[in-house]
């Protein structure tokens, strides 16, 4: 069993002009999921819908209250990109001994050729084989929270090294 908590981001097609006027999509993760047509159990939950840049302590907090209850020990987290890496640091250093992974996309969700879907496979695969922690998948790697940055200039993440 696998929980995926959405929390915005350009993955779920939102467009964020400026911090007063989102463009919203209808894109779910799930429309993904049924489209690849896959065959595991899942839950679904949104958490919050917003820009990254606007994410802060209190909705990391909610985002870890909500890892914490749950009982599945694996978990993967949409994002914004804008700051997937801190919230990624801010849940591992909190050592909560399950497998999470943050994955998100550069292209809206709701463009044709979006990288949404690809990021999300490519996420959902490395969460049943990594061990507990934190992680980032994009660009077809994963990153580990502590070694990870992203190149605003590329749109890619890489490793700190």
């Amino acid at each position: 069993m696998i929980e995926i908590l959405t929390t915005g981001g350009t993955i779920e097609g939102l467009d964020y002009v400026n911090e007063n006027d989102i463009t919203e999509s209808n894109v779910l993760i799930k429309d993904f999921l049924n489209g690849a047509n896959v065959d595991f159990e899942y839950t679904i939950e949104s958490v919050f819908k917003k820009d990254s840049r606007a994410i802060n302590e209190n909705d990391r907090k909610l985002l870890v209250s909500k890892i914490k209850s749950s009982k599945v020990s694996k978990v993967l987290i949409t994002h914004g990109t804008y700051t997937m890496e801190d919230t990624a640091k801010y849940i591992g250093n909190l050592n909560l001994n399950k497998t999470i992974v943050l994955v998100g996309s550069f292209i809206l969700g709701s463009s044709a050729d979006t990288d949404a879907p690809f990021n999300l496979g490519y996420a959902i695969s490395s969460l049943q084989f990594l061990k507990p922690d934190v992680y980032i998948a994009m660009n077809g790697q994963i990153f580990h929270w502590k070694n990870v940055t992203k190149n605003l200039e590329t749109n890619k993440f890489g490793r700190n090294d």
